[in-house]
């Protein structure tokens, strides 16, 4: 998954073998570079800090995910494609998982990641055929995150080889999920309705009349009282 004959990819995996070791929040940039045999500057070029480093390992367990992630079939469940494409990211995701787990309890992930993470959610509603634009896709990115999130957390400490611990919460999760997924088409569709009624009148309302329109009115028009 990570390109080791480039530089950038070099940094990566150095960064995730020493958040192995000890904590992500006691390893330097001077220490990454050190593993990965560049400078600092080399190191510079490519990632702005330990931050931007994890945003681009989200990218690329994005499109590793991608390439794992079964297409859904026709009369494939909602539920039940994105059940897929979740174990699909564990699934890439497990080489690292002693590094996430340092990273992890580091603390808050810094703007970057987080915008990676959110970025992730729109990559695994796409893979599981769920439309992700607009509001409705929005809310859907965000409803997943919080599933997500909650999956990820047992997956860190799912000792099972067969995961059985993640795929129950993680099932759990999307049934509890589903409903609400349910209510954000029914508002969307309601507010679709709505629009395509009030749109049209407001858009679609006589010009006002020009000036010169208006002058001549006068002209013609007898004053009251006349």
């Amino acid at each position: 998954m990570i390109d080791t004959t480039t530089p950038k990819g070099r940094i990566l995996v150095a960064a995730f073998a020493l958040a192995a070791e000890r904590p992500w929040g006691d390893i330097s940039l001077a220490d990454i570079a050190d593993k990965a045999g560049v400078s600092l500057v080399d190191l510079k070029a490519s990632f702005d800090g330990k931050g931007a480093m994890l945003a681009a390992f989200s990218a690329l367990v994005d499109d590793e995910m991608l390439r794992r992630a079964p297409r859904r079939a026709p009369d494939q469940s909602t539920r039940d494609a994105l059940f897929e494409v979740i174990m699909s990211r564990l699934d890439a995701l497990a080489p690292y998982r002693l590094a996430l787990k340092s990273i992890t309890a580091s603390g808050p992930a810094d703007l970057g990641h987080l915008r990676a993470i959110l970025d992730a959610q729109h990559w695994m509603l796409a893979a599981a055929g769920v439309p992700n634009d607009g509001a409705a896709g929005l809310a859907r990115a965000a409803g997943l995150a919080t599933v997500y999130a909650s999956v990820f957390r047992t997956w860190l400490d799912d000792d099972d080889p067969g995961f059985a611990r993640t795929m129950a919460v993680l099932d759990r999760r999307l049934r509890r999920g589903e409903s609400a997924l349910n209510r954000v088409d029914d508002v969307c569709t309601g507010a679709q309705r709505i629009a395509s009624t009030i749109l049209p009148g407001i858009f679609g309302r006589r010009p006002k009349p020009s000036p010169q329109t208006d002058a001549t009115a006068s002209a013609t028009t007898p004053p009251p009282g006349a």
